[in-house]
């Protein structure tokens, strides 16, 4: 640093000077100048952690390996970590070593402008609000069937579901009968007085079928606003896991052996899926939980 020469005088500008000019603090200076010298690498100051960078990533790994999932973040891995595995590091540490090792998951999609909806969709306890949605997938045998899945607001819930060929008003009842059977025990008259089904305006939904047999369960229909996907945000949320898990990237040979997939789908989901507003619990621990909590 001081060894460029002065074309006035011939000599080299001191150390002192360079820095003023430079701003640059003389101490940092002279520690650049001691570490260049004895070959002593950048370390970051202050006491070693107790877990290794190594060992971190080791157990990162070993995560998301055992995980039956796909793409999770570093929110997820973190809280594993700590809670089932009493590793007790930072979160943005967990993340600055994903990222270093290229494991965070893929960016997916631009984000479009955030809508201004005042309106709150989740609930504080069960059965008050469930959703409903279809979706198409394609097979190479039975060409396009549909996917119909009802989803407890509260936990974010696969209550009940179907695997049909014909999307149609009589698919989408069956997957929310299946729903009604696993919480209340039957498809009885009134048997769900008091529940709100989140609905969208599809031809299955607003049909007078599918509208007549809701209530006569005594379940009441709330359709989400038009152009306005939030409103209906939980059901679509867990349709995007529901796709990047075992949809995108597959190729189903029928209709049985989708069925098949996405029945251990559902099931896994629900007892080890782990939700930020849960508490990073599974729906069934957040379930389970709730009626611990109800019991005492």
């Amino acid at each position: 640093m001081s060894k460029t020469i002065s074309p006035t005088t011939g000599k080299s500008y001191g150390l002192q000077r360079v820095c003023e000019v430079w701003s640059f603090a003389r101490s940092n200076a002279y520690e650049q100048r001691r570490r260049s010298r004895f070959s002593i690498p950048l370390e970051k100051r202050g006491p070693k952690p107790a877990v290794s960078d190594d060992a971190l990533l080791q157990a990162i790994k070993e995560d998301i390996e055992q995980s039956p999932f796909q793409g999770e973040g570093h929110r997820k891995i973190h809280a594993r970590l700590r809670m089932r595995k009493e590793l007790v590091v930072g979160r943005q540490r967990v993340l600055k070593v994903m990222r270093q090792n290229c494991l965070l998951s893929p960016y997916r999609s631009a984000q479009s402008k955030v809508k201004s909806h005042d309106g709150r969709i989740i609930t504080d306890a069960p059965n008050i609000m469930w959703a409903t949605d279809g979706a198409k997938i394609q097979t190479v045998d039975d060409g396009w069937v549909w996917f119909f899945g009802i989803i407890e607001h509260w936990n974010a819930e696969c209550l009940g579901w179907q695997v049909v060929k014909k999307g149609d008003r009589f698919a989408a009842l069956d997957a929310l009968h299946a729903g009604v059977r696993t919480i209340y025990g039957s498809i009885d008259k009134d048997v769900a007085r008091g529940l709100e089904l989140r609905l969208d305006h599809g031809s299955q939904y607003t049909s007078d079928y599918f509208l007549q047999q809701t209530r006569y369960l005594g379940i009441a229909p709330s359709f989400g606003f038009v152009r306005e996907p939030e409103t209906n945000g939980v059901v679509e949320r867990f349709h995007r896991t529901f796709k990047e898990q075992i949809i995108h990237g597959r190729v189903y040979r029928n209709i049985e052996e989708l069925r098949t997939e996405v029945d251990k789908f559902i099931a896994t989901y629900n007892e080890y899926w782990l939700l930020e507003k849960l508490g990073y619990r599974s729906p069934k621990e957040a379930r389970q939980a709730w009626r611990v909590t109800r019991a005492a």
